[in-house]
């Protein structure tokens, strides 16, 4: 098995953060202009939370730096110590395809139980992915 395939997964979520980040773009930028709120009136976050209605893209693109940041570290572990498999690639993809989900749900619809189910699952996906790895190098 390719070792660079590990980074596939990566390509994949950095991929997903770009569509969160133009859909907020999008989003933030409609709103604004519909409203006709000034650039400087939202300079600060507490500004935005007070202006601006539809934050479920924002919120979403926050939260693609938290978890995944733990995801891209246990990529990088698994090639560097020679652990690339079909069970560390199954989680990472796992772990994708959870994340891909919960954006869907975060940024559409946004009904918190359903997303937080694919959270939780995908946070199990990540931890059990970590402990792959963790066994690997004991």
């Amino acid at each position: 098995m390719t070792a660079n395939l590990i980074f596939l997964p990566a390509f994949a979520m950095a991929a997903l953060t770009a569509l969160v980040w133009w859909h907020m773009y999008t989003l933030r930028i409609g709103e604004m202009k519909r409203e006709r709120i000034h650039p400087q009136a939202v300079a600060l976050s507490s500004q935005m939370a007070t202006l601006v209605k539809d934050t479920r893209a924002a919120d979403n693109f926050r939260n693609l730096f938290e978890l995944p940041v733990l995801f891209y570290v246990a990529l990088l572990i698994a090639y560097v110590t020679a652990q690339v498999s079909v069970a560390t690639l199954g989680l990472a993809w796992a772990f994708v395809v959870l994340r891909y989900a919960h954006s869907y749900i975060h940024c559409t619809y946004n009904k918190v139980f359903h997303r937080f189910q694919v959270y939780v699952t995908g946070g199990l996906v990540l931890w059990a992915l970590w402990a792959v790895l963790a066994v690997g190098i004991l």
